[in-house]
């Protein structure tokens, strides 16, 4: 079955290694929890409120610092881990991970009073508390969550595409280094508008339960590279200079596509929330009034409700499309994924804003904004 699947060689460490592949995750956090304890960072106002101040709750960010250390100090190999460590480790660390967020959720969770959610199981899935800040409010964990998984999508995608080439040298697939260079690009640009997500879905509605816990910390860090686990062991596709270059050069234009759909997206949403009444990029905001609320309704979000799920779908396009193998099902795990989370997510975020604005004016905004996703489609 694994060597069906074109994953054996991830299964090839000697059981020293199986072991440390098993504990990398622990090494990790705790290196990225001192990290982000420990550098300098800037104090910011966040869009959730404190219930304790009744004033919007304060982080401390220092994502784009962290990543930079964590990426020399992978690339200079200061800890004597070899580059492509985290890539051949990667079935072992998911495992490892698995069980320490396990551990985690049930010590986040059942530490705090019990909610509205009586089922324990439901409790532990999707935890009690919207905000865990410790130290003084110096160290955040949804934030930790987004470093800590933003940096190793990152230096895991970085990895594969080292020990692609160690396999494969000359014969090697352009596209499996382009891949990492999208993931590093996403991140980076991630980091540098780290202040953007705190005014995003994961912040605003969702709590601290396992559900959080194992996505933003192993999904978004290990098994966003689920494509690589297949496609790294795979040569290039062997076209023809001519082809090649049609190939590459429109997966980019497709992910510099989709990024700008969802950066625009993330970026006016933002605007709006923190200065009602700028213009973004020109466009002057139109809304809803739903009482002491507004429901922006203009620019991105007038041409559909979750307009930037888009340019997610089209990121995990151009992800599919840049490997060159397009009837390899590993190449398309990624889009997959996407799709199948961002179509989940809307309805639920739908959900949620029918009960803040209100069922009237949201079915005001879902008359005036028909459609969910994709214009004209969806």
């Amino acid at each position: 079955m694994i060597e069906w699947l074109g994953i054996g060689h991830l299964l090839e460490l000697s059981g020293t290694e199986a072991v440390l592949g098993f504990l990398t995750p622990l090494l990790v956090f705790i290196f990225f929890f001192l990290a982000q304890l420990i550098l300098p960072g800037r104090w910011v106002p966040g869009y959730v409120i404190d219930p304790e101040t009744g004033e919007p709750r304060k982080y401390r960010l220092n994502g784009l610092l962290v990543f930079v250390i964590a990426l020399a100090v992978w690339a200079f190999e200061l800890t004597g881990m070899p580059r492509d460590w985290f890539y051949r480790s990667s079935l072992y660390a998911v495992a490892g991970g698995t069980v320490l967020t396990i551990v985690f959720t049930i010590l986040a969770v059942f530490t705090q009073p019990e909610g509205k959610v009586k089922n324990r199981f439901l409790a532990w899935w999707f935890g009690r508390a919207q905000e865990l800040q410790f130290f003084n409010h110096r160290f955040d964990v949804k934030m930790w969550f987004y470093v800590v998984g933003g940096t190793m999508l990152s230096l895991n995608a970085l990895s594969g595409a080292v020990y692609h080439y160690e396999l494969f040298g000359e014969d090697a697939n352009p596209g499996v280094f382009v891949y990492a260079g999208f993931f590093t690009f996403y991140v980076l640009d991630y980091f540098i508008f780290e202040r953007v997500q705190l005014y995003t879905y994961d912040l605003i509605h969702e709590n601290v339960g396992f559900k959080l816990f194992w996505g933003g910390l192993i999904v978004y860090g290990w098994m966003f590279i689920l494509p690589l686990w297949g496609m790294a062991a795979v040569p290039s596709p062997g076209f023809s200079p001519a082809a090649t270059n049609i190939w590459l050069i429109g997966s980019v234009a497709m992910f510099l596509f989709g990024w700008g759909i969802s950066r625009g997206a993330n970026l006016q949403k933002y605007t709006f929330k923190r200065w009602p009444d700028r213009t973004f990029l020109g466009i002057e905001p139109q809304v809803i009034e739903a009482g002491d609320r507004r429901i922006l309704c203009s620019g991105f979000w007038g041409v559909a409700r979750h307009f930037n799920y888009l340019g997610e779908g089209f990121l995990g396009l151009s992800i599919a499309l840049i490997f060159g193998h397009f009837t390899n099902f590993w190449a398309w795990t990624y889009f997959i994924f996407v799709v199948s989370m961002f179509t989940y997510r809307q309805r639920d975020d739908d959900a949620h804003c029918a009960q803040k604005y209100g069922p009237e004016k949201w079915a005001e905004y879902q008359a005036r904004v028909k459609y969910r996703i994709i214009p004209g489609l969806y």
